[in-house]
């Protein structure tokens, strides 16, 4: 969402990375109390991070046996969710997000390649006030071999294989729309390697691409616990499917479709609702 009454801070936060860059960048609202600074020019955030994000938190509240809610979840998550892996993270919008609706113990570690990412992510991680919860990696996940295993990992693996579309100009939309640094099975190996035994990975993939991501999940020896399609509006087909996946072997629940949008353009109950969790009440505009 973007800000209209941008903070000092991030004033300051915002003309430094602007000298640096050279380019435009805008303050925009992550939750209700934390921001993120974006390049208007490149990579932002989508309604695919918010979603994977609260899809994220609902099924490790569903895994360790605990309704999630408006804020913080329940102090007894808190107490199980001590930290969350981020892989491909960007900006930092999805392990964030994550981290805002846990206590204040929780940590994120989180990984991405590409340097101009990385770079607004220290950036979003300062202006927030979260450099002792919350460790960033500049690497290839592909490559990443933490010493620790993770009750939750998140991932929003690029959609497209090379060659299925035109690449990007700009670098940094190429590397977070188009497969050049690994693809949504790099994504889940490097998962399966870092999960806890009890664990859940969370990650979003183009619906017509379903049976592919399925393909992976299995192939880097995890099992899709659920999934759940998103339909941007009302009428039209599913974009993108979230997706839940655990070590234990369990029968596939495919749940109801999330849609985000009535046919006559705002945003449904169910996402209001999503919405609120991250602090945001209905303005009126959406």
């Amino acid at each position: 969402m973007l800000r209209t009454d941008i903070p000092g801070a991030w004033a300051a936060i915002r003309a430094a990375l602007e000298a640096e860059l050279g380019e435009a960048i805008s303050i925009d609202s992550l939750t209700a109390t934390w921001n993120i600074a974006q390049r208007v020019a490149g990579h932002r955030h989508s309604a695919d991070d918010v979603l994977t994000a609260a899809y994220a938190v609902e099924r490790i509240a569903i895994a360790v046996a605990v309704v999630p809610r408006a804020g913080p979840v329940a102090a007894c998550l808190d107490r199980v969710l001590d930290r969350v892996l981020d892989l491909g993270t960007g900006i930092g919008t999805v392990g964030l997000m994550v981290l805002s609706r846990l206590g204040p113990e929780a940590r994120l570690v989180c990984v991405e390649v590409q340097p101009i990412s990385h770079r607004l992510l220290l950036a979003n991680i300062a202006g927030n006030s979260l450099a002792e919860r919350v460790e960033p990696h500049l690497g290839d996940l592909r490559e990443l071999a933490l010493d620790r295993r993770f009750p939750l990992i998140t991932g929003s693996p690029p959609y497209f294989p090379l060659g299925t579309g035109m690449l990007p100009e700009d670098a940094q939309k190429a590397g977070a729309r188009f497969e050049l640094r690994g693809d949504v099975a790099d994504y889940a190996r490097a998962a399966e390697r870092h999960l806890a035994d009890d664990g859940v990975f969370v990650f979003c993939f183009p619906t017509p691409q379903r049976a592919r991501a399925l393909a992976a999940v299995a192939a880097a020896g995890l099992v899709v616990h659920a999934y759940r399609d998103v339909i941007p509006r009302e009428t039209l087909r599913p974009l993108f499917t979230l997706f839940a996946c655990r070590r234990a072997p369990a029968e596939l629940h495919v749940e109801p479709p999330l849609t985000i949008r009535y046919a006559d353009g705002r945003l449904t109950d169910e996402m209001i609702t999503i919405r609120r969790g991250f602090g945001f009440e209905p303005t009126g505009r959406e």
